[in-house]
C-alpha cells in the first residue's frame, strides 16, 4: 500500500510507516491543484492544510482514506469521498495543547500589547507610559465558545492566571472548572475575553456578527484559533474601531494556502487587532502526537482494516 503525503511531517514518522511496510511519497511542497496528479496509486493522503478537493479524490483510483493530520477537515472534500465509498479521518485531540498554548499567549499578548512594546522598541520609540496601562488578567472573565479537547485545555491554563472560567456548549465535560451558561449571548455579555473553538459548518459561519460584537463588553478581548469563517471580519473592524474590542486571530479569509510569500488582509495594520500564522498546532510535541495517530489509523487499515477516526460514516 502507497500513501502519499502532501504536507510537512516528521521524518521519525515516515521511517516507521516504511517499517510498517507501507511505501510513502513524501511530497510536502504540493498545492490543491497539484494532488490530483499525484495521488492515482496511493491507498492514503494525508495533509494539514492543504485541500483535498474532488478532483484529487476521483483522480486515485486505489484510494481508501484521506486523513487530515489534525482535527477540523473542512479543507477536505468530504462530499466527495463519501460518494466515492473513501473514509475521511482526523486525529482529534492531539493538537489540543499546542492551539491552547497559542490561545494563551494572545490573551497576554492582547493585555500587555508584547507586539507593540517590541515593534516600538525596534523603531527607536520609547513609551513606558502607553504600555503600563495593561488591565491584567487575574480575576477577569474568560468566556469558552466550544468547550472540547482545547477549550478544556485553555480552561485549565486561565485558572491557573487566576481567571473565572464560563463556557458554551451542546456538550457539557463535567471537573473541568468551567461553569457553563447555556446561553451563548449571555457568556458574551459577561466575559472580558472571548475565545472560540467551533467548527466550521453552516451553522457557525458568520456567527460572529454585529449582533454579538454588539453584545460583547468595551474593551473586551475576542480570540479566534478556530476556524476564519467564524468571524464576519467587517464586523470585527467595527467593533475594534467603535469599541474599542482588541483581537487576536490565528486564521483569516483569504489566507495563503504556501508556506511563504505575499500575503494581503483586510485585518493588516488595524489598530487592536493581531494576526498569526495559523500556527496553533504547529509545536513539534503536537506534531508529533498527531504523526504517531496518524500512522496508527494507516496501520491499523493497512493490517486489520479497521477505520479509526473516520467522520463521515454512513
Amino acid at each position: 500500500m502507497k500513501a502519499l503525503i502532501a504536507d510537512k511531517f516528521p521524518e521519525n514518522h515516515i521511517q516507521t510507516l516504511k517499517d510498517n511496510g507501507i511505501e510513502v511519497s513524501y511530497q510536502p511542497k504540493l498545492g490543491e491543484n497539484d494532488i490530483p496528479g499525484a495521488c492515482a496509486d496511493a491507498d492514503f493522503i494525508v495533509v494539514r492544510s492543504t485541500v483535498v478537493n474532488a478532483a484529487a479524490i476521483n483522480a486515485g483510483s486505489s484510494l481508501k482514506l484521506v486523513i487530515r493530520a489534525g482535527s477540523g477537515y473542512n479543507n477536505i472534500d468530504v462530499k466527495a469521498a463519501t460518494e466515492k465509498g473513501v473514509a475521511v479521518c482526523n486525529t482529534p485531540g492531539k493538537n489540543s495543547i499546542a492551539v491552547a498554548e497559542l490561545a494563551m499567549g494572545l490573551i497576554i499578548s492582547l493585555d500587555r500589547r508584547i507586539p507593540d512594546n517590541v515593534k516600538d522598541f525596534n523603531a527607536g520609540v520609547w513609551n513606558k507610559a502607553k504600555y503600563s496601562a495593561a488591565e491584567g488578567l487575574y480575576g477577569k472573565t474568560l468566556g469558552i465558545i466550544g468547550v472540547g479537547n482545547i477549550g478544556k485545555e485553555i480552561a485549565q491554563r486561565a485558572k491557573a492566571f487566576g481567571m473565572k472560567v464560563v463556557g458554551y456548549d451542546v456538550f457539557k465535560q463535567e471537573g473541568i472548572g468551567v461553569e457553563y451558561i447555556d446561553d451563548v449571548e449571555k457568556l458574551i455579555s459577561v466575559s472580558d475575553v472571548i475565545t472560540l473553538h467551533v467548527p466550521a459548518n453552516p451553522q457557525t459561519k458568520g456567527m460572529f456578527n454585529d449582533k454579538l460584537f454588539g453584545i460583547m463588553k468595551k474593551k473586551a478581548m475576542l480570540i479566534n484559533t478556530s476556524r476564519a469563517d467564524v468571524i464576519d471580519e467587517d464586523a470585527l473592524i467595527k467593533a475594534v474601531k467603535e469599541k474599542g474590542i482588541q483581537a487576536a486571530v490565528d486564521v483569516f479569509k483569504g489566507e495563503p494556502e504556501g508556506k511563504d510569500g505575499a500575503v494581503s488582509s483586510k485585518l493588516q495594520n488595524v489598530e487592536g487587532v493581531y494576526v498569526t500564522h495559523h500556527i496553533g498546532a504547529s509545536t513539534e510535541q503536537a506534531q508529533d502526537a498527531v504523526a504517531e495517530e496518524t500512522i496508527k489509523i494507516i496501520v491499523d487499515y493497512a493490517k486489520n482494516g479497521t477505520i479509526l477516526h473516520q467522520v463521515n460514516k454512513k
